[in-house]
């Protein structure tokens, strides 16, 4: 014993050594001061003490001896451990000396950081998507964490959680047992401890400054992250009740399968609220945290079946169940959702990627401008949008349907072919090398071996490995149209195999405050992040004749629909990509001229490519632009009489909003698809309700509006866009009916690259495009065009939301009930005059009439009237 107690009394003197040196050093210093101010006086008085000191003090103390070598022992040990355990809990405190890294600070404590999923609601406040770090929704208030589930947690995780104080001490003593013993006797980590671990994130500091130079060490790190844990679980029992650590930490764990928390664990796993969770059910959850893959309900269902049991008879033990009840509970099976629900869960609030980057964007713009702090992926922020639930979902589910069919169709037409061609038919060799010279991969492989094209070569097309990809299901298997594959694929033999898929979207907006109410940018966001409605712009084809009407009705020529114009092949001289003149005989779509007079209501219904460029001709290229601008395309046009056709790019979204002009009377409103910011708890921070409003700008008269309303519903009733109301009859509504409410037109582009179909109501207006990721990429003949790609997908959706009453349709209104007084004809349309023989003559034409000079084009000219 007796060395025992040099050992300790040899520790204690290391241990203390600074402190000494620490002592002396002041006291020296105290000293010298004192002898500078006092010089002898404070000498005699210092000797005095000593003298005292030596008498009373410290010859009484020598004298004094310790029965026994034992309780000299024990005495230094109880001393050292606890100068020891003092200076330990000081530098874990202070980090003295960078020894331990960092501690939650005091504001840490107060008002933790927990990383928290900014959500994404509908109109009619259905959620539709997230921002996430971590797919986290808080649960807000205890009173809604069930107390089964509590119950649950406290028996298997920390029995004596209301009784201690943030560390089990007799929990930590079986803790001790357990490993003299060799027996596994359960942990010693309270849920305070867990919550600390969780909240923090203590673990995971990687930095030496923050895991400090001992928490660098092997085993010693450990110890010092755990005395981390149970300081910080003290200080959080003396900050929180009870309660509140219980919310706090069930808002912190990890459920697995991407859910952090208790809210989005009982959605994924059982499609409830916490609330709603019954006993076994909480078992479930509480048992997945010993180990979220092991004993995952979707991965490992037995395992998982195996823990909920023992949480139940924890239970038990603990008296929060009978022991029937708990032999009851056992029998029952897992009940968690399939692992393809939950998934088709989150597909269904998938697709809010494609409009995600916009509302970041839109609201990152309003932050900056008002000097707020916003940040989407953390702060937990209710983002209430446009959209409605029940459109979006129709939407979605109408365009995957469609492109089912589409890419069907397509992969019998091609077969074993590539469907990437000429304008002349011919194959393009080498068009997929050529692509992949600009994706990231190879430019990452080049960077990578600069001088060694081989490697380059191996990486790109013959280096395999088994990839997932997007897959249709033609087999029908499931009854689900499309799915995951796993493939073995080089980097090239993935770029060919997803170049032969074709892409779509489909937008909806209400013309008359432009409120989004659908929007789908693609079949599947997971695998195709391009958002075919807003980023994306294609050849707008046919689709753009209206913008040359209306520029030819409202503009400057203030023309009539009934104004005619002959179908016959005209030329015009323009200059070649090569810089060579050539003659340019733009052809109708049929290859076919009828040679007679033609009004352009009538024109634009059956899309006829010679009355259009001849139109386009006659207004001016200058004016067609100006419309075009005017109406909400933004791109750059080249002046090519081309534009005519639709040759210059245009977006999904761009030309929606310019058919709103012609369903609304004539006013321009900007895309709307954010209402409100508002904080976790519901407090608003922007009210953006009336932004679209505010913009709303008159670009055509009324009168114009109401002309090319008109002239669209004619492409239903008899023009390209018939087809919309073939076998088309939703509940409640005649033909009639729907004659008097839908305008529409179709569009396709040479050699059926894009297809397109815009389509108006009164309250909605919308439009799909479908087409190949290159203008390369196209069906072979009519199955192509506009109508047949696709006009089903948004009739299909029409469909959806009429019968579903999502949607309630009504007819345009009259002329009298918006109070117009039209100036020009649109029906009835008579015969131009022949002046020699002073009768209506379908077949005479006055052939100036195709090339006279319009006005000069002037600020004037195009003001509003």
């Amino acid at each position: 014993m007796k060395k025992i107690g040099q050992v300790f009394s040899t520790l204690w003197y290391i241990l203390t050594l600074p402190f000494r040196w620490l002592w002396r050093g002041l006291v020296g210093l105290f000293r010298w001061a004192m002898i500078r101010i006092g010089g002898e006086v404070y000498l005699d008085a210092e000797q005095d003490f000593v003298n005292w000191y030596q008498r009373n003090i410290y010859r009484p103390l020598r004298y004094l001896r310790l029965k026994n070598s034992f309780m000299w022992a024990t005495g230094g040990i109880a001393t050292a451990l606890l100068v020891g355990g003092l200076f330990y809990w000081f530098v874990l405190e202070t980090n003295f000396m960078y020894l331990t890294g960092e501690m939650p600070s005091t504001e840490e404590l107060a008002n933790p950081d927990l990383a928290v999923a900014s959500e994404i609601y509908s109109s009619d406040l259905k959620l539709i998507g997230r921002f996430y770090l971590e797919n986290r929704t808080p649960v807000r208030s205890y009173d809604e964490l069930p107390r089964n589930f509590i119950n649950a947690l406290v028996a298997t995780e920390d029995a004596r959680f209301f009784e201690h104080n943030g560390i089990d001490f007799w929990a930590m003593g079986r803790v001790l047992k357990g490993v003299i013993t060799g027996n596994n006797l359960g942990g010693g980590s309270t849920i305070s401890q867990q919550l600390a671990k969780n909240l923090f994130k203590l673990r995971r500091k990687k930095d030496v400054s923050e895991r400090g130079i001992l928490g660098s060490w092997p085993y010693i790190g450990k110890f010092v992250v755990k005395s981390k844990e149970w300081l910080t679980a003290l200080k959080l029992e003396k900050r929180y009740t009870k309660e509140e650590i219980l919310l706090m930490y069930v808002n912190t764990v990890d459920y697995g399968s991407n859910t952090f928390g208790l809210k989005v664990a009982a959605r994924t796993y059982f499609g409830k609220e916490p609330k709603d969770l019954r006993v076994q059910e909480s078992a479930v959850l509480v048992g997945l945290q010993k180990a979220v893959t092991r004993y995952s309900p979707f991965l490992n269902p037995e395992r998982s079946l195996e823990r909920r049991n023992v949480v139940i008879e924890q239970m038990a033990k603990y008296d929060y169940l009978t022991q029937s009840q708990a032999d009851s509970i056992e029998k029952m099976p897992l009940g968690v959702r399939n692992r393809r629900e939950a998934i088709e869960q989150e597909e269904a609030i998938g697709y809010e990627g494609y409009f995600k980057k916009y509302i970041a964007s839109y609201i990152e713009a309003w932050a900056e401008q008002h000097n707020q702090r916003i940040d989407l992926y953390t702060q937990g922020l209710r983002i209430i949008t446009t959209i409605d639930s029940r459109m979006q979902q129709a939407a979605q589910t109408a365009l995957v349907d469609g492109m089912y069919r589409n890419q069907r169709d397509f992969r019998a037409q091609w077969g074993s072919q590539n469907p990437w061609t000429y304008e002349n038919g011919m194959p393009m060799e080498g068009f997929i090398d050529t692509v992949a010279k600009r994706t990231p991969t190879y430019k990452m492989l080049v960077k990578r071996f600069p001088n060694n094209r081989d490697s380059v070569q191996y990486f790109l097309k013959e280096k395999k490995d088994t990839v997932r990809v997007f897959a249709w299901n033609f087999q029908g298997n499931g009854g689900k149209k499309y799915g995951v594959e796993k493939r073995v694929m080089s980097p090239y033999d993935s770029l060919n195999y997803y170049k032969k898929l074709l892409q779509g979207g489909l937008f909806a907006m209400d013309p008359n405050n432009g409120y989004v109410r659908a929007w789908v940018g693609g079949i599947d966001y997971r695998y195709f992040k391009y958002d075919h409605v807003r980023q994306g712009k294609r050849q707008p084809g046919s689709t753009f004749k209206p913008i040359v009407y209306a520029s030819a009705i409202d503009g400057p020529l203030d023309l009539s629909p009934c104004f005619r114009i002959k179908d016959a092949p005209v030329s015009w001289d323009i200059v070649n990509e090569k810089g060579e003149k050539e003659k340019w005989t733009p052809q109708n779509a049929n290859g076919r001229f009828s040679w007679r007079l033609m009004t352009l209501a009538d024109a634009m219904a059956k899309s006829v490519n010679s009355i259009a460029i001849q139109t386009t001709d006659l207004v001016g290229l200058d004016t067609v632009m100006y419309y075009a601008h005017r109406l909400g395309l933004q791109g750059k046009f080249n002046r090519v009489l081309s534009i005519g056709l639709g040759s210059e790019e245009a977006s999904l979204y761009e030309l929606t909003q310019a058919y709103s002009v012609f369903a609304n009377g004539g006013y321009r409103v900007r895309p709307q698809l954010i209402l409100r910011l508002e904080d976790h708890d519901g407090n608003l921070i922007a009210d953006f309700a009336n932004e679209s409003e505010k913009a709303r700008q008159q670009v055509i008269r009324p009168e114009s509006s109401y002309l090319m309303q008109k002239m669209l519903q004619g492409g239903v009733n008899g023009g390209t866009g018939s087809r919309l109301l073939w076998n088309f009859s939703p509940p409640g509504y005649s033909r009639q009916e729907l004659l008097e409410s839908f305008g529409a037109k179709t569009g396709t582009t040479s050699n059926y690259s894009d297809g397109w179909f815009m389509c108006i109501t009164p309250d909605l207006v919308g439009g799909v495009w479908v087409g190949g990721d290159d203008r390369s990429i196209h069906f072979r003949g009519g199955r192509g065009e506009g109508a047949q790609v696709a006009l089903p997908i948004y009739k299909d959706f029409m469909s959806r939301i009429l019968r579903s009453r999502a949607y309630k349709l009504r007819k345009f209104p009259t002329e009298k009930e918006r109070n117009l007084v039209l100036t020009k004809n649109y029906r009835d349309c008579p015969w131009p005059t022949n002046p020699y023989t002073g009768r209506p003559d379908p077949g005479y034409f006055e052939n100036d009439n195709l090339n006279f000079e319009p006005p000069p084009l002037s600020a004037d000219s195009l003001l509003l009237r």
